[in-house]
């Protein structure tokens, strides 16, 4: 079954920015988008505005950060309520049907052609697109690295959270090592290394899948979500990390790309 109407917005947009540096960031919880077909999955429109929805300052802080470094940016369209990008289709948690207590009665008995038709609309184009945006760097013999961009609500479970960025990470250490000296250095950031979540486990999908099995260095962050609430957070969060990687992506060996990263 179709999913998506004409007046729907894409499932997921590609944007190559000026200097096609060998550096691909992805943005698993860029969009709310619901389909019109699904309604508003029986939620208060009010709920599209919180974590539960997507990833409050993702795309922005993304977005200024690809342009920054001349990436490539992969974000997807749709709301993680309706389906998460950055989890297994198999898992329960792909379509919730509670999110952070507020339930979600559009998740709630999915016939498998349901289930079938998110996948296939949403989640396929998202992951699909990676897969050909690497495909055209591994035809130039580049082997780019992979950034992925997340965001953290303050508070979780009655936690306030005290990590300004979170440093996720499993077995490649790479970028993620000196990524974590060079921030503590900024002298005034609470820095989680694999906080407030792990990049070891549960890892998500989206970075074993398309960085870890084709062993491109990669990380992910996790910026707390109130300090990129507006454009101004987003854009000095992005500089941030735009003066603080080239110096550790110049060490890799990712190829040679278009124009290198200066």
């Amino acid at each position: 079954m179709s999913l998506l109407s004409p007046g729907d917005p894409p499932p997921v947009t590609v944007q190559e920015y000026p200097g096609r540096a060998p550096v691909v960031v992805l943005c698993d919880h860029a969009g709310r988008a619901v389909p019109q077909a699904l309604g508003m999955l029986g939620v208060e429109a009010a709920a599209f505005d919180r974590h539960i929805a997507y990833d409050i300052g993702a795309l922005s802080t993304a977005r200024h950060l690809s342009r920054a470094l001349g990436a490539t940016l992969v974000a997807s369209g749709y709301s993680r309520l309706v389906i998460d990008c950055n989890r297994c289709p198999a898992e329960a948690s792909a379509m919730p049907v509670v999110s952070d207590g507020t339930p979600v009665p559009g998740n709630v008995g999915l016939e498998p052609e349901e289930r079938a038709a998110r996948i296939e609309g949403l989640f396929r184009p998202y992951h699909t697109a990676i897969a050909r945006v690497l495909d055209g760097f591994f035809a130039r013999g580049i082997r780019p690295a992979i950034l992925s961009m997340h965001s953290c609500t303050p508070v979780m479970d009655g936690f306030q959270r005290p990590w300004h960025i979170g440093i996720l990470w499993g077995e490649d250490g790479r970028i993620a090592e000196p990524l974590l000296t060079a921030l503590e250095a900024e002298g005034d950031l609470v820095v989680g290394d694999n906080l407030p979540y792990s990049g070891r486990h549960p890892a998500g999908f989206t970075v074993p899948t398309h960085a870890v099995a084709a062993k491109l260095p990669h990380v992910t962050f996790e910026i707390r979500q109130d300090l990129i609430s507006d454009e101004a957070g987003c854009e000095a969060w992005a500089d941030r990390l735009a003066r603080l990687l080239p110096p550790i992506l110049a060490t890799l060996e990712l190829g040679a790309p278009d124009a290198m990263i200066e």
